[in-house]
């Protein structure tokens, strides 16, 4: 299958070198570049792309504003480009629902790393035997990655399915902070907190989980996670 990539980039310099490298990587794959944020959403729903990689300060509507419109309809990876370093920024990238950002000037051999990362997630086969497990009214179909809650479907990107799929996985048993991010996100990830705790926000709120009194997710402070067997 033909791998077809957004780039929303008004830096026409920038976009070519990701469509260069990327096409180095997949040969076949099909690249639609994008100057403005209108034209960005406008594209995504005509092509329907595989991966997304948004700038943050594009003519508007910006890539915050762009990133939130696609997960209202998709969950397909993206990657957000930034020339703000502050954290706050990067979360709130996280938490309008992008996989992972960067901050300019950045390297292009980590740039292609990243979205091989996210596409390896957004692909990767079922690593539990049996095609179902069910934890109280929760329910992951791992053939198909499907989630359901009380019978009706969750959606969830690439990154919160396998998230949520290795905490449901090991219920009961408290994961540490690496133990995620290095089987969710992998080892180049190990010092990034910030993203295993937006992620975690992210599934709360789509399971509707209270972090003050948990259902599902039970922080464990300075140590990690623990997805709370049915009781």
């Amino acid at each position: 299958m033909t791998l077809k990539l957004l780039i929303a980039e008004d830096a026409r310099d920038v976009a070519e070198v990701i469509a260069f490298g990327m096409r180095m990587v997949w040969p076949d794959c099909r690249v639609r570049i994008t100057v403005n944020g209108e034209e960005a959403i406008k594209r995504f729903a005509e092509e329907q792309p595989d991966l997304v990689v948004l700038d943050v300060s594009m003519p508007p509507p910006d890539g915050f504003e762009v990133c939130r419109r696609i997960r209202e309809i998709s969950g397909v990876p993206i990657l957000m480009l930034t020339v703000r370093d502050g954290t706050l920024d990067k979360v709130r990238a996280l938490d309008l629902g992008a996989d992972d950002y960067l901050t300019k000037p950045f390297d292009h051999l980590e740039l292609l790393a990243r979205l091989r990362a996210l596409l390896r997630r957004a692909s990767r086969p079922p690593v539990t035997p049996g095609p179902r497990i069910a934890v109280g009214d929760l329910s992951l179909d791992y053939a198909n990655r499907e989630v359901r809650l009380r019978g009706e479907e969750v959606r969830l990107t690439s990154t919160e399915y396998r998230l949520l799929e290795e905490l449901v996985r090991h219920a009961g048993a408290v994961l540490p902070h690496r133990h995620l991010l290095e089987r969710v996100w992998g080892p180049g990830y190990v010092g990034d907190t910030h993203y295993l705790k937006v992620f975690v926000r992210r599934l709360r709120r789509k399971l509707g989980d209270d972090s003050d009194h948990p259902r599902y997710i039970q922080t464990e402070w300075g140590i990690g996670y623990r997805f709370l067997p049915f009781r």
